[in-house]
């Protein structure tokens, strides 16, 4: 009986620890998202191409890339040096802080692209006009070269974090993935 209320009382006290933990100040969360603005932008612009835009995605999905970042889980050539220096405890206040930004206006215009076949599939978790919700992130406005890249990287299975990504992706020839990052870029 006692076993059977064990996830329960866990549960409970999980939820405790995390209402009971200090909130951080807003300027100790801008203090630590300003080393951000080096590769993703101060403006949420990021600086190339490659690198994804942060401002305004959806929490749960920050809080998820640097958790993985943190933990060995996502890899990359520099995230996980800054992800590093936050705290466990840090890591939804930032997501928090990032999410509520607004995401940037483009700066010059995008031609309409054809949705191809089978978007609808990408549609289930990243939402109609792939806007994101829990639990996948927003990808509209994204640009092209991050889009193609990080869905090349799922179908290599040099990004694992994320299993049905890995093996959807994997299914898709190379042409399709990037017939999905054009129509996807396009929004």
């Amino acid at each position: 009986m006692i076993s059977n209320r064990l996830p329960t009382v866990f549960a409970a006290l999980a939820a405790f620890a995390t209402f009971a933990a200090p909130a951080m100040s807003a300027e100790a969360v801008e203090e630590k998202v300003q080393v951000c603005s080096a590769c993703h932008g101060a403006n949420g612009v990021p600086i190339n191409a490659t690198t994804p835009i942060i401002w305004g995605q959806t929490e749960y999905f920050i809080v998820k890339q640097l958790h993985d970042y943190k933990s060995g889980d996502r890899e990359n050539a520099i995230m996980p040096t800054f992800a590093k220096t936050l705290t466990q405890a840090d890591l939804r206040p930032v997501a928090q802080y990032l999410s509520k930004k607004t995401w940037p206006a483009r700066t010059t215009p995008v031609a309409a692209v054809p949705a191809p076949d089978g978007i609808t599939v990408c549609q289930i978790c990243h939402q109609p006009g792939f806007v994101g919700a829990l639990p996948a992130p927003r990808l509209a406005g994204q640009s092209y070269e991050y889009l193609v890249e990080a869905m090349r990287s799922f179908a290599d299975g040099d990004r694992t974090n994320n299993a049905d990504m890995v093996k959807l992706m994997q299914e898709l020839p190379a042409a399709k993935r990037e017939a999905i990052a054009r129509y996807i870029s396009s929004l």
